[in-house]
């Protein structure tokens, strides 16, 4: 059988979802914030109308902003929803690896869940729903990042150039493995620390020691990943590196602009525009953090399956020939 094809078609597009996924991930957050989740009384209709109807613009001009940008972010769920159909068809028609095929699937399906569970957010009127579908938004956009990188150029490249390396040089160990693999369940264990703090007002304190946890943890297995030896290990890597960086200084910024700063002697405005921007900002890249921590949790799987193989196949050439000359003795 021959190697699967690198199709690009199916990576487009699945690259363009996970971009597309930004628009409602971040009016949603900024929603949040803005405490504008409950606009609307009714969903899918808004005010009674139709969704793809409902005078959108006219609540701008009106400075109706809470429903403006809640209606926004049904908008932008339904365009988001367009795109994992489309997803879904093209990876059916053009990607010759099964599991691919059906990761696609499951975005659509993940899609499809998340939506109903904003919408019940709304018919509830409770705020643990809303945790539940912030918790699940980093889920899905997860898995659209990993369906952009497993269909990508440089998967199939690094694939290929797997079966040429020394097993040796790839200086992942077991031990350091292990530490890719748990960063991705870490960061998500203080995703929802933080949707306990930003929804329900809890864990405040649980949330600001899972930040040091986070940062040894993702850290060291963002050290691990960029020494490894393995290029695409190592490109993934660096980006939880920065994406860390990034998330740790804004969500510091979050915590002063939230809280305070008596040292300092800056008091919190609540709503200021700086919260509002640090605020949606550090919950937009804590996302990033976990799509980066899965993606070289991903990758180092991957390679050592690759590379447990490639040993096998050589063990395997090595003894043919022992068996071939004790096949000859008899």
């Amino acid at each position: 059988m021959s190697a699967p094809r690198y199709q690009p078609l199916v990576h487009r597009v699945a690259l363009a979802t996970a971009c597309t996924a930004l628009l409602p991930i971040t009016v949603g957050a900024l929603v949040t914030t803005k405490q504008y989740g409950m606009a609307f009384a009714d969903w899918p209709t808004s005010d009674g109308q139709n969704m793809l109807l409902y005078p959108w613009i006219t609540d701008l001009v009106r400075g109706a902003l809470d429903k403006f940008f809640e209606h926004g972010h049904r908008l932008a769920g339904i365009l988001i929803g367009c795109c994992s159909i489309l997803l879904c068809l093209v990876a059916w028609r053009r990607e010759e690896r099964p599991w691919v095929r059906w990761l696609a699937t499951t975005v659509l399906l993940s899609v499809i869940v998340h939506g109903r569970l904003g919408g019940d957010r709304v018919l509830r009127d409770d705020p643990r729903w809303a945790l539940f579908h912030g918790t699940f938004a980093a889920l899905v956009f997860t898995t659209m990042v990993a369906t952009a990188v497993v269909t990508s150029r440089r998967w199939y490249e690094a694939s290929g150039k797997l079966s040429a390396e020394d097993p040796a040089s790839l200086r992942l160990t077991e031990r350091r493995r292990a530490w890719l693999v748990a960063a991705p369940f870490v960061v998500l264990l203080q995703y929802i620390a933080g949707g306990f703090l930003r929804h329900l007002g809890m864990a405040m304190y649980e949330h600001a020691g899972g930040a040091v946890v986070v940062a040894a943890v993702a850290g060291t297995a963002s050290l691990f990943a960029m020494r490894s030896g393995s290029a695409l290990v190592a490109r993934y890597g660096k980006v939880l590196a920065v994406s860390l960086l990034a998330q740790l200084s804004l969500g510091i910024g979050a915590w002063i602009t939230r809280f305070g700063f008596a040292t300092l002697g800056y008091v919190a405005v609540s709503q200021s525009p700086v919260q509002v921007a640090f605020r949606t900002a550090h919950t937009v890249v804590g996302m990033f953090v976990l799509a980066s921590a899965a993606m070289v949790a991903l990758c180092a799987v991957a390679q050592s399956r690759a590379t447990f193989g490639l040993r096998s196949i050589e063990l395997t050439e090595l003894r043919l020939p022992g068996r071939a000359a004790a096949g000859g003795s008899l």
